[in-house]
């Protein structure tokens, strides 16, 4: 894959997070960086969800 489309397809899932779940900041969307784990921690922390919402949350996004 191309260095371009690969930034280009970084950006947009970046800014998919943040559309969707406004509380990250881009230093969370940093330690993020795919990781599910980190994600899931992020959701527990802002927004209060269970593990096993978190991990339907990260689910339903990546299959965007």
């Amino acid at each position: 894959m191309n260095k371009d489309i690969l930034k280009g397809k970084l950006d947009q899932l970046t800014g998919g997070l943040q559309k969707k779940w406004g509380k990250l900041t881009d230093d969370d969307i940093k330690q993020i960086k795919g990781d599910s784990k980190v994600f899931i921690g992020k959701m527990r922390e802002y927004y209060g969800m269970s593990k096993e919402e978190a991990e339907k949350a990260w689910k339903e996004f990546t299959k965007k």
